[in-house]
């Protein structure tokens, strides 16, 4: 069986553990579940043990499950789910971006399974589109509340987690988000326990016992590769990095924009991170020292995730590593939490911003693309943060050059995610508007001016017509 090695260690194996005696078991540290002593744990794992098909025989028509999102999205478990289509009708299945296929999405399982989104990938847009599923608009530290108080009960919980440590506690690894949560609520909870999924620190950890149904398995966890950044984004990205003082916490995501961003750190001192997500591009920054985590103000010393994004480099790197402190979503995105990291930095990106400063992030037109997210949470803690600085960053331009994304007005249908009065900093590659208390006329000035050229007469005329400018304004603008 395959095993992480972290300093030496190896990580205890589940046929290494199973059927010894262990005259220790104070839980993990960070376990959020205590375990009474039991010096038969392994008992627990056994009786436990089974096939992805027999476990999935829990699963009954009308039911709802929740799906670990992710590199943590458990495959083989949805196989079998998959699998059962022919035996049930009207299954619920509610997740945030899940990576591969999501057949159960297919036209030839309407009635069997339905999906319901809290945020999208791109393995489910077309379904969402054509009205095969549906998408709810929600803030991510918010969805945990749906489970705990009954508003969306879980029948069954799909996760992948790590193989149990001596004292028989399993980690999600890579993906807590909104899963260990979810796990303490359902009815029943399937493990698929992956000798390759990295065991982590913080609030991880769940017992052998609290799980149904466990399925070993051994297979390299779904990745995500960085979109590769390119010059128009590392130009944005300088002009995000300009607004980033030493010391600042960072909130960052997945994109060329955030990988630009990162990579362009190279000469700051003491970032810290605290984000519902990371990539990739904190490991050479935290290996060089320009992530340390000494001046946070919250978390000193560590990066707070909900689950990373990412490849095998990333999870070799967080396996065993108490730089990382995982935590459930409505944790790390909570804004009253975030607010508490002095010079707190929020990046986030847009698909349209209009003349007002009102952001569109999660549609194209009424087609729903994405999700809310963390984005508001963290514009908001960001902006209620001691020296804190929240941006929307976004290239100027869309396909090609051929649309402005600085807009007049948001496309029929789009759905506002930021509002006007939230926004702080917008960037493109063209340069910084800063919107906080200005009136709709310094807005327009301001984006105007960051827009792409070919599209600021358009900006101007518009600005014109609707009265946010007046004459003479525009003729200052364009001196």
């Amino acid at each position: 069986m395959a095993r992480f090695e972290s300093e030496g260690q190896a990580v205890i194996s589940v046929k290494d553990e199973l059927g010894k005696q262990q005259n220790d078991h104070r839980p993990a540290i960070g376990a959020s579940v205590v375990k009474p002593a039991n010096a038969l744990w392994s008992d627990d794992f056994r009786t436990r043990r089974t096939s992805a098909a027999q476990a999935l025989a829990a699963l009954r028509s009308g039911g709802r499950v929740w799906i670990q999102s992710g590199c943590g999205t458990p495959s083989v478990l949805v196989d079998a789910l998959v699998a059962r289509a022919p035996e049930v009708h009207d299954v619920e299945i509610v997740h945030m971006m899940t990576l591969g296929s999501a057949d159960y999405t297919k036209p030839e399982y309407a009635g069997r399974f339905r999906h319901r989104g809290m945020f999208l990938g791109a393995n489910v847009r077309e379904a969402i589109a054509a009205g095969r599923a549906d998408y709810t608009p929600i803030f991510l530290s918010e969805i945990e509340a749906l489970f705990e108080s009954g508003a969306m009960p879980l029948d069954v919980v799909l996760m992948q987690v790590s193989p149990p440590d001596a004292h028989g506690f399993v980690s999600l690894g890579t993906t807590v988000d909104c899963t260990l949560t979810a796990a303490r609520c359902a009815k029943v909870v399937i493990a698929e326990v992956n000798d390759q999924m990295p065991r982590t620190h913080g609030d991880t950890f769940i017992h052998v016992s609290h799980i149904t149904s466990l399925v070993e398995t051994s297979h390299p966890l779904l990745e995500l590769r960085a979109e590769p950044f390119t010059d128009l984004h590392m130009r944005v990205a300088r002009n995000v990095a300009s607004l980033i003082p030493d010391g600042a916490t960072l909130q960052t995501g997945i994109g060329g924009i955030p990988e630009a961003v990162l990579a362009c750190l190279g000469d700051k001192h003491d970032l810290g991170i605290h984000t519902e997500m990371c990539s990739d591009g904190v490991i050479d920054l935290m290996e060089s020292g320009v992530i340390n985590g000494e001046r946070k103000s919250l978390h000193r010393g560590k990066v707070v995730a909900g689950f990373v994004l990412g490849t095998r480099r990333l999870f070799d790197f967080i396996h065993e590593n108490s730089s990382f402190e995982f935590r459930p979503i409505r944790y790390t995105t909570d804004p009253f939490v975030v607010a508490q990291n002095d010079r707190m930095v929020a990046i986030n990106s847009a698909l349209q911003v209009d003349l007002t400063g009102q952001v569109c992030a999660d549609s194209l037109g009424t087609r729903p693309y994405s999700g809310f997210g963390g984005q508001l949470d963290f514009i908001r803690g960001a902006a209620r943060s001691k020296g804190g600085v929240p941006i929307i960053a976004l290239p100027a331009t869309a396909v090609g050059g051929a649309i402005s994304r600085i807009v007049p007005v948001l496309e029929p249908g789009a759905g506002v995610v930021t509002s006007r009065a939230d926004v702080h900093y917008v960037v493109t590659e063209h340069g910084i508007a800063y919107l906080h208390g200005k009136t709709l006329r310094e807005r327009a000035v301001a984006l105007i001016a960051i827009a792409d050229p070919r599209f600021q007469q358009e900006l101007e005329d518009f600005a014109l017509r609707s009265h946010y400018l007046e004459r003479k304004t525009a003729a200052v603008a364009n001196a």
